[in-house]
């Protein structure tokens, strides 16, 4: 069924942590109705919003970070591509922050 696609460790874990914020974001509105604020963002938003927008941005950085990583590969003189590792943080800190300030 989910042989198109390539399950490396770190893509599991990429997805395993979206599902696991959804679950999380599902029992926190049923449990704390949400209502719209204002942050940096240029609009006025919901968690389930910034949620969103904050996957999407994580996703951006990851497929980013995969489109580049060889040229940094070529521009750093690695041996081996970056590990998608490096990413993950990354796109989990942005994503934190969007929640946390957007």
């Amino acid at each position: 069924m989910f042989d198109w696609m390539a399950w490396t460790t770190p893509v599991a874990v990429f997805f395993s942590c979206i599902v696991l914020m959804l679950f999380g974001m599902t029992v926190w509105e049923m449990k704390s109705p949400t209502t719209l604020r204002r942050g940096f963002l240029p609009m006025e938003t919901t968690r389930g919003d910034r949620l969103f927008i904050g996957l999407l941005a994580a996703a951006y950085v990851n497929l980013t970070f995969v489109g580049l990583s060889g040229k940094l590969m070529q521009w750093m003189s690695l041996e081996t591509e970056p590990s998608i590792w490096i990413s993950f943080p990354i796109s989990m800190a942005l994503l934190a922050l969007i929640m946390r300030k957007g």
